[in-house]
Protein backbone atom coordinates (compact mmCIF):
# COMPACT_ATOMS: atom_id res chain seq x y z
CA UNK A 1 0.00 0.00 0.00
CA UNK A 2 2.83 2.36 0.86
CA UNK A 3 4.47 1.98 -2.54
CA UNK A 4 1.09 2.39 -4.25
CA UNK A 5 0.48 5.62 -2.31
CA UNK A 6 3.88 7.02 -3.29
CA UNK A 7 3.29 6.17 -6.94
CA UNK A 8 -0.17 7.73 -6.84
CA UNK A 9 -1.90 4.42 -7.56
CA UNK A 10 -5.49 4.36 -6.30
CA UNK A 11 -7.35 1.23 -5.22
CA UNK A 12 -10.42 2.29 -7.23
CA UNK A 13 -8.30 2.44 -10.36
CA UNK A 14 -7.41 -1.22 -9.93
CA UNK A 15 -10.97 -2.22 -9.15
CA UNK A 16 -12.17 -0.66 -12.38
CA UNK A 17 -9.41 -2.29 -14.43
CA UNK A 18 -9.25 -5.69 -16.05
CA UNK A 19 -9.55 -7.34 -12.62
CA UNK A 20 -13.24 -6.48 -12.65
CA UNK A 21 -13.65 -8.82 -15.58
CA UNK A 22 -12.94 -11.73 -13.27
CA UNK A 23 -16.22 -11.33 -11.42
CA UNK A 24 -16.36 -11.89 -7.67
CA UNK A 25 -12.67 -12.82 -7.43
CA UNK A 26 -11.39 -9.33 -8.28
CA UNK A 27 -11.57 -8.03 -4.70
CA UNK A 28 -9.71 -11.06 -3.37
CA UNK A 29 -7.02 -10.76 -6.02
CA UNK A 30 -6.64 -7.06 -5.29
CA UNK A 31 -6.36 -7.60 -1.55
CA UNK A 32 -3.80 -10.39 -2.05
CA UNK A 33 -1.70 -8.20 -4.35
CA UNK A 34 -1.70 -5.26 -1.95
CA UNK A 35 -1.04 -7.42 1.11
CA UNK A 36 1.89 -9.21 -0.52
CA UNK A 37 3.71 -5.89 -0.98
CA UNK A 38 4.07 -5.42 2.78
CA UNK A 39 3.79 -8.94 4.24
CA UNK A 40 5.44 -12.29 3.80
CA UNK A 41 2.61 -14.59 2.76
CA UNK A 42 2.23 -18.20 3.92
CA UNK A 43 -0.08 -20.92 2.55
CA UNK A 44 -3.69 -20.65 3.64
CA UNK A 45 -4.46 -22.79 6.71
CA UNK A 46 -0.76 -23.21 7.58
CA UNK A 47 0.40 -22.16 11.07
CA UNK A 48 4.22 -21.81 11.18
CA UNK A 49 4.30 -21.70 14.99
CA UNK A 50 2.44 -24.99 15.41
CA UNK A 51 4.40 -26.61 12.58
CA UNK A 52 7.72 -25.67 14.20
CA UNK A 53 6.69 -27.14 17.57
CA UNK A 54 6.56 -30.57 15.96
CA UNK A 55 10.30 -30.44 15.30
CA UNK A 56 11.52 -28.59 18.42
CA UNK A 57 9.48 -30.50 21.01
CA UNK A 58 11.87 -32.64 23.14
CA UNK A 59 9.38 -35.52 22.99
CA UNK A 60 9.18 -35.46 19.21
CA UNK A 61 10.78 -38.27 17.20
CA UNK A 62 11.94 -35.77 14.58
CA UNK A 63 14.11 -32.91 15.84
CA UNK A 64 15.74 -30.03 14.02
CA UNK A 65 18.76 -28.42 15.66
CA UNK A 66 19.41 -24.90 14.40
CA UNK A 67 23.20 -24.55 14.55
CA UNK A 68 24.50 -21.14 13.58
CA UNK A 69 27.95 -19.60 13.74
CA UNK A 70 29.56 -16.32 12.77
CA UNK A 71 31.31 -13.28 14.18
CA UNK A 72 30.14 -9.74 13.48
CA UNK A 73 30.91 -6.53 15.34
CA UNK A 74 30.39 -2.79 15.18
CA UNK A 75 31.40 0.08 17.42
CA UNK A 76 31.02 3.84 17.47
CA UNK A 77 33.99 6.16 17.91
CA UNK A 78 34.78 9.82 17.32
CA UNK A 79 35.02 9.41 13.54
CA UNK A 80 31.90 7.31 12.93
CA UNK A 81 31.20 3.58 13.11
CA UNK A 82 33.46 0.64 12.30
CA UNK A 83 31.76 -2.53 11.05
CA UNK A 84 33.76 -5.77 10.75
CA UNK A 85 32.56 -9.29 9.91
CA UNK A 86 33.92 -12.69 8.94
CA UNK A 87 32.70 -14.57 5.86
CA UNK A 88 32.22 -18.23 6.84
CA UNK A 89 28.84 -19.97 6.49
CA UNK A 90 28.29 -23.28 8.26
CA UNK A 91 25.60 -25.94 8.45
CA UNK A 92 26.36 -27.66 11.72
CA UNK A 93 29.95 -28.98 11.53
CA UNK A 94 30.10 -28.49 7.74
CA UNK A 95 31.73 -25.40 6.25
CA UNK A 96 29.47 -24.46 3.35
CA UNK A 97 31.11 -21.24 2.18
CA UNK A 98 34.07 -18.99 2.95
CA UNK A 99 32.89 -16.03 0.88
CA UNK A 100 29.57 -14.93 2.37
CA UNK A 101 29.01 -11.18 2.35
CA UNK A 102 27.67 -10.54 5.85
CA UNK A 103 27.34 -6.77 5.53
CA UNK A 104 24.16 -5.74 3.68
CA UNK A 105 24.33 -2.29 2.10
CA UNK A 106 20.82 -0.97 2.78
CA UNK A 107 21.51 2.46 1.29
CA UNK A 108 24.54 4.79 1.12
CA UNK A 109 24.03 5.78 4.78
CA UNK A 110 22.81 2.52 6.32
CA UNK A 111 24.47 -0.87 6.79
CA UNK A 112 23.12 -4.09 8.27
CA UNK A 113 25.04 -7.16 9.46
CA UNK A 114 24.09 -10.85 9.26
CA UNK A 115 24.15 -13.35 12.12
CA UNK A 116 21.88 -16.36 12.49
CA UNK A 117 20.11 -17.65 9.42
CA UNK A 118 21.65 -16.17 6.29
CA UNK A 119 18.39 -16.34 4.33
CA UNK A 120 16.41 -14.65 7.13
CA UNK A 121 18.89 -11.78 7.47
CA UNK A 122 19.26 -11.25 3.73
CA UNK A 123 15.51 -11.29 3.06
CA UNK A 124 14.33 -9.05 5.89
CA UNK A 125 17.09 -6.49 5.48
CA UNK A 126 16.19 -6.20 1.80
CA UNK A 127 12.61 -5.63 2.91
CA UNK A 128 13.96 -2.92 5.23
CA UNK A 129 15.89 -1.37 2.32
CA UNK A 130 12.66 -1.13 0.32
CA UNK A 131 10.79 0.46 3.23
CA UNK A 132 13.61 2.97 3.79
CA UNK A 133 13.43 3.97 0.13
CA UNK A 134 9.66 4.40 0.35
CA UNK A 135 10.11 6.59 3.45
CA UNK A 136 12.64 8.73 1.56
CA UNK A 137 10.31 9.16 -1.42
CA UNK A 138 7.37 10.04 0.80
CA UNK A 139 9.13 12.43 3.21
CA UNK A 140 11.83 13.86 0.93
CA UNK A 141 14.57 13.04 3.48
CA UNK A 142 16.58 10.02 4.60
CA UNK A 143 15.22 7.84 7.35
CA UNK A 144 17.08 8.04 10.67
CA UNK A 145 19.08 5.10 12.01
CA UNK A 146 16.75 4.86 15.01
CA UNK A 147 13.65 4.76 12.79
CA UNK A 148 15.17 2.18 10.44
CA UNK A 149 16.08 -0.13 13.31
CA UNK A 150 12.63 0.31 14.87
CA UNK A 151 11.02 -0.47 11.53
CA UNK A 152 12.98 -3.72 11.24
CA UNK A 153 12.17 -4.68 14.84
CA UNK A 154 8.46 -4.11 14.23
CA UNK A 155 8.51 -6.13 11.00
CA UNK A 156 10.19 -9.23 12.47
CA UNK A 157 8.15 -9.06 15.68
CA UNK A 158 5.09 -9.95 13.60
CA UNK A 159 6.77 -13.32 12.89
CA UNK A 160 7.94 -14.07 16.43
CA UNK A 161 7.83 -17.79 17.16
CA UNK A 162 7.78 -18.77 13.49
CA UNK A 163 11.39 -19.98 13.39
CA UNK A 164 13.21 -16.85 12.24
CA UNK A 165 16.84 -16.66 13.33
CA UNK A 166 18.36 -13.21 13.03
CA UNK A 167 20.73 -11.08 15.07
CA UNK A 168 21.65 -7.94 13.18
CA UNK A 169 23.23 -4.57 13.79
CA UNK A 170 21.87 -1.53 11.99
CA UNK A 171 24.61 1.09 11.56
CA UNK A 172 24.34 4.47 9.92
CA UNK A 173 24.68 8.23 9.97
CA UNK A 174 21.83 10.74 10.20
CA UNK A 175 21.14 14.25 11.53
CA UNK A 176 22.14 13.16 15.02
CA UNK A 177 25.43 11.69 13.90
CA UNK A 178 26.51 8.03 13.95
CA UNK A 179 23.95 5.48 15.06
CA UNK A 180 24.25 1.84 16.11
CA UNK A 181 21.38 -0.50 17.08
CA UNK A 182 21.03 -4.21 17.70
CA UNK A 183 17.88 -5.93 16.41
CA UNK A 184 17.00 -9.62 16.63
CA UNK A 185 14.27 -11.91 15.36
CA UNK A 186 12.28 -11.63 18.62
CA UNK A 187 11.80 -7.92 17.94
CA UNK A 188 14.33 -6.87 20.57
CA UNK A 189 16.05 -3.56 19.81
CA UNK A 190 18.70 -1.67 21.77
CA UNK A 191 21.31 1.05 21.18
CA UNK A 192 24.90 0.94 22.39
CA UNK A 193 28.42 2.00 21.46
CA UNK A 194 29.71 -1.58 21.00
CA UNK A 195 28.06 -4.76 19.76
CA UNK A 196 29.34 -8.16 18.70
CA UNK A 197 26.96 -10.88 17.54
CA UNK A 198 27.55 -14.55 16.75
CA UNK A 199 29.21 -17.65 18.12
CA UNK A 200 32.61 -15.95 18.09
CA UNK A 201 31.40 -12.77 19.79
CA UNK A 202 32.77 -13.78 23.21
CA UNK A 203 36.29 -13.82 21.76
CA UNK A 204 35.74 -10.58 19.83
CA UNK A 205 34.47 -8.85 22.98
CA UNK A 206 37.68 -9.81 24.78
CA UNK A 207 39.76 -7.89 22.26
CA UNK A 208 37.27 -5.03 21.97
CA UNK A 209 37.06 -4.49 25.73
CA UNK A 210 40.82 -4.28 26.04
CA UNK A 211 41.38 -1.88 23.14
CA UNK A 212 38.25 0.23 22.75
CA UNK A 213 38.25 3.98 23.40
CA UNK A 214 35.85 6.53 21.96
CA UNK A 215 38.76 8.79 20.94
CA UNK A 216 40.42 6.18 18.71
CA UNK A 217 41.94 7.42 15.49
CA UNK A 218 40.63 5.97 12.23
CA UNK A 219 43.71 3.77 11.83
CA UNK A 220 43.45 2.48 15.41
CA UNK A 221 39.73 1.75 15.04
CA UNK A 222 40.26 -0.16 11.80
CA UNK A 223 43.05 -2.21 13.37
CA UNK A 224 40.90 -2.97 16.44
CA UNK A 225 38.00 -4.20 14.33
CA UNK A 226 40.26 -6.36 12.19
CA UNK A 227 42.10 -7.86 15.19
CA UNK A 228 38.85 -8.61 17.00
CA UNK A 229 37.43 -10.59 14.08
CA UNK A 230 40.72 -12.40 13.53
CA UNK A 231 40.97 -13.60 17.15
CA UNK A 232 37.36 -14.79 16.99
CA UNK A 233 38.07 -16.80 13.83
CA UNK A 234 41.19 -18.27 15.48
CA UNK A 235 39.19 -19.62 18.46
CA UNK A 236 35.73 -20.23 16.98
CA UNK A 237 35.39 -23.07 14.46
CA UNK A 238 32.24 -21.51 12.98
CA UNK A 239 34.00 -18.25 12.02
CA UNK A 240 36.63 -17.78 9.34
CA UNK A 241 37.30 -16.83 5.73
CA UNK A 242 38.10 -13.16 5.31
CA UNK A 243 37.59 -10.03 7.39
CA UNK A 244 35.39 -7.49 5.59
CA UNK A 245 35.62 -4.05 7.15
CA UNK A 246 33.51 -0.90 6.60
CA UNK A 247 33.74 2.63 7.97
CA UNK A 248 30.52 4.63 8.34
CA UNK A 249 31.25 8.36 8.01
CA UNK A 250 29.21 11.53 7.66
CA UNK A 251 29.50 11.19 3.89
CA UNK A 252 28.22 7.60 4.01
CA UNK A 253 29.75 4.16 4.34
CA UNK A 254 33.12 3.27 2.84
CA UNK A 255 34.42 -0.24 2.22
CA UNK A 256 37.91 -0.35 3.74
CA UNK A 257 39.38 -3.79 3.20
CA UNK A 258 38.96 -7.51 2.72
CA UNK A 259 41.74 -9.45 4.43
CA UNK A 260 42.23 -13.21 4.58
CA UNK A 261 42.49 -14.43 8.19
CA UNK A 262 45.29 -16.76 7.06
CA UNK A 263 47.44 -13.74 6.23
CA UNK A 264 46.44 -11.98 9.46
CA UNK A 265 47.48 -15.01 11.49
CA UNK A 266 51.06 -14.86 10.31
CA UNK A 267 51.13 -11.05 10.47
CA UNK A 268 50.09 -11.02 14.13
CA UNK A 269 52.34 -13.95 15.02
CA UNK A 270 55.30 -12.05 13.55
CA UNK A 271 54.39 -9.01 15.64
CA UNK A 272 54.55 -11.11 18.83
CA UNK A 273 58.08 -12.16 18.03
Amino acid sequence: MALADVCGLKTNQLKNSFLSDLGGTSTHLLNDALTSTTNFTVPYGFDPVESLKEFTNPKSDVKIHFDHGTTTLAFKFQHGVIVAVDSRATAGPSIESQTVKKVIEINPYLLGTMAGGAADCAYWERVLARQCRIYELRNKERISVAAASKLLANIVYNYKGMGLSMGTMICGWDKRGPGLYYVDSDGERMPNNIFSVGSGSVYAYGVLDSGYRYDLSVEEAIDLGRRSIYHATHRDAYSGGVVNLYHMKESGWEFISQTDVFDLHYQYQAEKK
